[in-house]
C-alpha cells in the first residue's frame, strides 16, 4: 500500500504562522490576530453624518462625524488588505414603524419627536427618502466609506448592534474574537455595542479618531470623552487610526 504523502500546499498553509498584531492602547497594548478580527462600523449613515441627513435637519453639529470618516476609510482600506472581515451596522426603521417600539416607549417617542423618524423628504440627490427608514438615501452609509463586495451589512433597530439581530451569529461563525470599532455615536450606538460586545467576551478596541459625539461635543469634557474613559477602564480598549495603520503596517513589513 503506497503511503498518502501531504499536500505541499496544505503542509506549507498549516505551518504558516497567522499575522499577530501588537496594538498600542489604553489602558496597555493588546495582541489580536488579524484572521479572528473584524472592524465593525457603526451607523457611518447620511442621516447621521451627511448635510440633509436626520442629524443635520434637526440642527445638530455633525462635523466631529466628518471628521471621523477619513481616518475611518484608511483603516478599512487597511484591515481588508490585511484580511480582516468588515462588518457595517446601519439603523433603520422598517417602513411600517413594527420595530421602533412600544407607543410609549423611549425609542419610539424620541425618534418620533426629536427627528421625526419615518417622515418624507426630498434627500439631496434628488430622491425621495424617509427619515431613519430601512433602504432609503438616509440609512445609505456615506460615499466614503461605501461597503464593498466582501463586508457584511446588518441593520439594527436599538442603539446596540446586538439587540435583535445577527451580529453575534454572523461573528461566531467568522470564528471573531477581537472587535475594532469605528462609528457615531460614541457615547451611544458605538457604546452600547461595545458594552454589549464585553459581555459576550469579545474583545473590543475603539479607534476614537474614528468615532464622533454631537452630545456634550462643545463641553470642556465631552460624552466622546467620558465614553473614552469609560471604555478603557471597563469595556476593552482605546486606541487611533494612526497606531492601527502602524502596527498593520510593522506587520507586513515582518512578513516581507
Amino acid at each position: 500500500m503506497t503511503a498518502a504523502h501531504p499536500n505541499p500546499t496544505q503542509e506549507s498553509v498549516a505551518k504558516t504562522p497567522r499575522p499577530v498584531i501588537a496594538l498600542g492602547a489604553l489602558p496597555g497594548v493588546i495582541t489580536i490576530d488579524a484572521a479572528k478580527t473584524a472592524v465593525i462600523v457603526v451607523d457611518m449613515q447620511n442621516d447621521f453624518g451627511t448635510e440633509g441627513g436626520m442629524f443635520h435637519r434637526a440642527g445638530i453639529d455633525i462635523t466631529m462625524i466628518q471628521r471621523a470618516v477619513g481616518p475611518a476609510a484608511k483603516v478599512l482600506g487597511s484591515a481588508r488588505r490585511a484580511g480582516m472581515k468588515i462588518v457595517y451596522l446601519k439603523m433603520g426603521f422598517r417602513p411600517d414603524l413594527s420595530d421602533l417600539g412600544a407607543p410609549d416607549s423611549v425609542n419610539r417617542v424620541r425618534h418620533l419627536e426629536g427627528f421625526k423618524v419615518g417622515q418624507t423628504i426630498l434627500a439631496p440627490d434628488g430622491r425621495e427618502s424617509r427619515i431613519l427608514i430601512r433602504d432609503n438615501w438616509g440609512t445609505d452609509i456615506v460615499p466614503e466609506l461605501k461597503p464593498q463586495g466582501d463586508d457584511i451589512v446588518l441593520y439594527k433597530h436599538r442603539f446596540s448592534g446586538f439587540y435583535e439581530t445577527e451580529l453575534d451569529a454572523t461573528l461566531k461563525r467568522l470564528e471573531v474574537r477581537y472587535l475594532v470599532f469605528t462609528g457615531c455615536t460614541t457615547s451611544v450606538c458605538v457604546e452600547s455595542t461595545i458594552r454589549d460586545a464585553m459581555l459576550r467576551d469579545y474583545l473590543p478596541v475603539l479607534l476614537a479618531d474614528c468615532t464622533g459625539e454631537p452630545i456634550g461635543y462643545h463641553f470642556p469634557r465631552s460624552n466622546h470623552d467620558a465614553s473614552l474613559l469609560t471604555i478603557e477602564t471597563s469595556l476593552g480598549w482605546v486606541s487611533g487610526s494612526e497606531e492601527f495603520l502602524n502596527a498593520l503596517e510593522n506587520v507586513s513589513l515582518a512578513s516581507g
